[in-house]
């Protein structure tokens, strides 16, 4: 839990200048998750007998699923009863777990238009994440928004796993594109808000920084996913 000697509010240009800090360290780490995703993807489709153990055997992919969704929801939930180099390892193994899970994308997609698509994702998150920063306005009503498009999403693609609709498929790719543009610019404002509440260099500090790197993260990932669905060109 926060104590008094890690959490502070600061005020004033104080408060700017420890935003600009705090959300420099998150996207510090958000990167250097990717960085290992990308870098697990790499080595797991390079590898054939890892790609035979994991893609040939369903069991063992929904493990790995399970995995991911279990660290996730255990990181959120424990984060104020961890420490902070806990969190960092939780969120880096989640980050590799991921790499493993998406590789499949090297082989159902051409590595050119992974790459154009990673650029196309990378360069809307980067903007709504900027208006999420430097606006004014209280996105709060778009992030419930959003949030409530997620639910319908995951139910959509559950359902659509029985039924198999081109349509329902076409509608949640769409959908989820504007509800990961919606999140990116609300959790970047949430993060930027969190800027100046704990004291520099602290136990707090570090956690809450993993935390909003996680959920930029997962923002951009869903995103890069859902635009491959619509720009990717298969093999």
């Amino acid at each position: 839990m926060m104590n008094e000697n890690s959490f502070y509010a600061a005020s004033g240009p104080d408060a700017s200048i420890a935003a600009q800090q705090f959300i420099t360290k998150v996207y510090g780490w958000m990167c250097a998750a990717l960085l290992t995703t990308a870098g697990v993807a790499y080595y797991t489709v390079s590898n054939e007998n890892l790609m035979t153990a994991v893609f040939q055997r369903p069991g063992l992919l929904m493990f790995l699923i399970i995995a991911e969704l279990g660290l996730v929801m255990a990181l959120s939930w424990a984060i104020n009863k961890i420490s902070s180099s806990v969190a960092t390892a939780m969120f880096f193994l989640y980050s590799a777990l991921t790499g493993v899970t998406i590789s499949v994308i090297f082989i159902v997609y051409t590595q050119e238009s992974i790459a154009s698509t990673f650029f196309i994702a990378a360069a809307t998150f980067g903007a709504m994440s900027f208006y999420g920063y430097v606006t004014k306005r209280d996105l709060t009503s778009v992030g419930n928004l959003a949030f409530m498009g997620l639910v319908g999403i995951i139910l959509a693609s559950i359902l659509n796993i029985f039924i198999a609709s081109s349509f329902l498929y076409a509608a949640v790719t769409y959908i989820g594109v504007l509800v990961f543009v919606g999140l990116t610019a609300y959790d970047t404002q949430k993060i930027k808000q969190l800027g100046g509440r704990f004291a520099e260099g602290s136990d707090e500090e570090r956690k809450g920084a993993i935390i909003g790197a996680l959920r930029l993260y997962l923002d951009f990932i869903n995103l890069f996913l859902m635009l491959l669905r619509i720009f990717g060109k298969r093999r």
